[in-house]
């Protein structure tokens, strides 16, 4: 599956636009997470903890676009975004999104 964030893929023609591709996930902060998080905010610098959340669940919701793509029987996703939203207090969704496109 191709992925882009432009509206093409290069040295390709686009032939069919079959849908919207999307996946998401919705994660949870750990206790364990939070408190080491806590120390940090007191001395500063990245809190890799939840650096490596966000990457996961990230990595989650391409995986799932991706899938959602091929039951739609495309070729490539153009205009890949990624939203992320607070769904409630410590949990977060992110989404993943584009055009499933087919190519010649």
């Amino acid at each position: 599956m191709i992925l882009s964030t432009t509206d093409f893929v290069p040295n390709k023609e686009i032939i069919e636009i079959v849908g919207i591709a999307r996946g998401s996930t919705v994660r949870a902060r750990n206790v364990g997470r939070d408190i080491f998080a806590g120390f940090k905010n007191l001395v500063g610098g990245e809190i890799n903890e939840y650096t490596q959340l966000q990457a996961e669940s990230r990595e989650e919701a391409i995986f799932r676009m991706k899938k959602d793509a091929e039951n739609l029987g495309a070729d490539a996703i153009i205009n890949v975004r990624f939203s992320t939203a607070m769904i409630m207090q410590g949990t977060a969704e992110i989404l993943a999104y584009g055009t499933a496109v087919k190519l010649k």
